[in-house]
């Protein structure tokens, strides 16, 4: 008991008292208390906190983590599609040139078959017309040759027989016919 009478006259004359709160007793104990506390704080409140603290942590990392692993997968994906669309870009226009290829060759053919007909249908009209041609000539000379008999035989005034009639019909038509050649 003398020691704890000693602080209160050690502090009149200047020293510390670690009673006086009002001066730095107050922090001498506040620190004390603080120092005596901070194990059971540690223990109640820290540590949870702290354990909370890293799981938080190592799930974000993981998110991390897989968001990175997501990206790459994603990028490989646009890789590999961006892939396809240009195979499937170059196969279209393959299949554009191939089908230009069989269209202009079939509208060649079309058009090699259209002129071939056209040209077969010209000869046989210019057939069909030499031969109406000559069935014409050949019937305007035998009405010729009649009209040319009967105007003969009423000049001369006398009927000829049927066969003098055609010989001379044939020697006639003859005559005409080397003249023209």
């Amino acid at each position: 008991m003398e020691t704890l009478a000693l602080i209160p006259m050690a502090a009149a004359e200047g020293g510390f008292n670690p009673l006086d709160l009002a001066g730095n007793g107050g922090f001498f104990w506040t620190l004390i208390i603080f120092l005596v506390a901070l194990a059971p704080i540690w223990i109640v409140v820290m540590k949870p906190v702290t354990r909370a603290l890293l799981e938080r942590d190592a799930k974000a990392s993981e998110a991390i983590e897989k968001a990175q692993a997501a990206s790459r997968d994603a990028e490989s994906a646009k890789v590999a599609v961006e892939a396809k669309l240009r195979e499937a870009n170059a196969q279209a226009a393959a299949l554009l040139s191939e089908a230009r290829a069989r269209a202009e060759e079939l509208e060649k053919s079309l058009k090699d078959q259209a002129a071939r007909e056209a040209a077969a249908l010209l000869e046989r009209a210019k057939t069909e017309i030499k031969a109406e041609q000559d069935k014409a000539l050949s019937a305007i000379r035998s009405e010729v040759v009649e009209v040319s008999l009967k105007a003969a035989s009423q000049v001369i005034a006398r009927k000829i027989d049927a066969s003098d009639d055609r010989r001379l019909v044939d020697e006639l038509v003859g005559a005409a016919a080397g003249g023209r050649k």
